[in-house]
């Protein structure tokens, strides 16, 4: 079988990636009676004298919901939410055995995002956190926006936030072998979208003064009134000097590009125009912008790209369970990009300059390590910047 009939046929064997285990043996009365009536009320009970007394006597504490609409599922776009239910199970099966975090798959059907955004508040109080996965833009920054003003605990895209700090985290290390600086790069972002937009804006929270973005019609220049409106947001602080052009012209001269887009749309005579010692991160699944092979031989010195079978692999799954992991340990009431920007040096400093090289950069995505020293950045951020409810123990 190939890969693809593998896939499915696990899909299949086991119905789903997921179950629901017990914690706790029940074999005799008493245990009846201390895990569900009549014990149980007195759990209910401390509950309703304070409702922070859920963390400690229910899943919430460790336990996030995870949702989807279905209307930006890899690559493949609006295929229903339903459709996407097999990549939240992926997930959550991830953010358990990485970051011990449990997480409940919730699929909403409906695209309409006051819908959404009410949906999920309604549903939020049995959860530590809400992780977005798998919505379009620009909805998903509204929903996102909406979500963080109403509720009191952690809300995070994926799609935007895991993409952006794995970014750079790699871009760290990058910077650091070829002996540069965030400050000084020339940076070409192409795909204006959820990703995108997050990659620009931790990229200028990290130091980056000179970036462009571009989309399938060019540049995203700042008074452009067909662009969306978080493309008008994001153009007032990037493209300051109001470049023009589609990705060939934009990209001459430039130290950086960055790929969140589709693929084969960068060739290796358009790496051969950007500056010397350049830096490609190719990250459109599963065929990215340009293969390795022909940016090398465009003259690239730094490779990445979202595939396990090519070096510097940059990954999500490097970022939200040490991110959730973090934040639950100390019941952040929210995601800040201090955090993002901290999570992103903790994982780029877990390569040694000894280390460091052109095809290392960034830690492999099954490294275990990276998990508990994302947590543990988010949960320092957490506690002193005063958003944690409680002391890390």
């Amino acid at each position: 079988m190939n890969l693809k009939e593998k896939s499915l046929h696990l899909h299949r064997e086991y119905n789903g990636k997921l179950e629901i285990k017990s914690k706790i043996e029940l074999k005799s009365k008493e245990d009846l009676s201390l895990i569900y009536t009549p014990g149980v009320a007195e759990a209910c009970k401390e509950i309703n004298k304070d409702k922070n007394n859920a963390y400690d006597y229910t899943i919430k504490g460790t336990t996030i919901a995870m949702i989807t609409n279905g209307t930006a599922v890899l690559g493949l776009g609006s295929i229903s939410p339903l459709a996407g239910l097999p990549v939240l199970e992926g997930k959550a099966l991830l953010l358990k055995e990485f970051g011990n975090v449990n997480a409940f798959p919730i699929c909403i059907d409906s695209n309409d995002p006051d819908e959404i955004v009410k949906t999920i508040q309604i549903i939020a109080s049995g959860f530590g956190g809400i992780h977005l996965e798998d919505i379009k833009a620009p909805e998903c920054f509204y929903i996102e926006k909406q979500l963080k003003e109403i509720l009191d605990i952690p809300v995070y895209h994926d799609d935007q936030h895991g993409t952006a700090v794995a970014v750079l985290a790699g871009l760290y290390n990058a910077v650091k072998f070829l002996n540069k600086t965030l400050k000084e790069l020339k940076i070409v972002i192409n795909g204006a979208g959820a990703s995108g937009i997050a990659i620009a804006r931790i990229l200028l929270a990290a130091g980056a003064e000179h970036i462009v973005l571009c989309d399938i019609n060019g540049a995203i220049v700042a008074g452009d009134p067909t662009i969306n409106d978080a493309q008008k947001e994001i153009a007032k602080l990037t493209n300051r000097e109001f470049e023009t052009g589609n990705l060939q012209d934009i990209i001459q001269n430039k130290d950086v590009f960055i790929g969140v887009s589709v693929e084969n749309v960068l060739t290796k005579e358009m790496v051969h125009t950007m500056n010397q010692n350049n830096i490609i991160f190719a990250l459109a699944n599963p065929t990215p912008e340009i293969l390795p092979d022909d940016a090398k031989a465009g003259g690239a010195r730094i490779i990445a790209t979202g595939r396990s079978d090519f070096p510097n692999q940059i990954n999500n799954l490097l970022v939200f369970p040490g991110i959730f992991k973090g934040a639950l340990k100390v019941r952040a009431q929210d995601i800040t990009d201090e955090m993002k920007l901290a999570a992103a040096r903790a994982i780029a400093d877990l390569v040694t300059e000894k280390e460091l090289n052109e095809n290392y950069i960034i830690p492999d995505a099954f490294d275990k390590r990276v998990s508990q020293v994302v947590a543990n950045a988010v949960k320092m951020v957490a506690e002193s910047t005063g958003i944690a409810k409680l002391v890390a123990i």
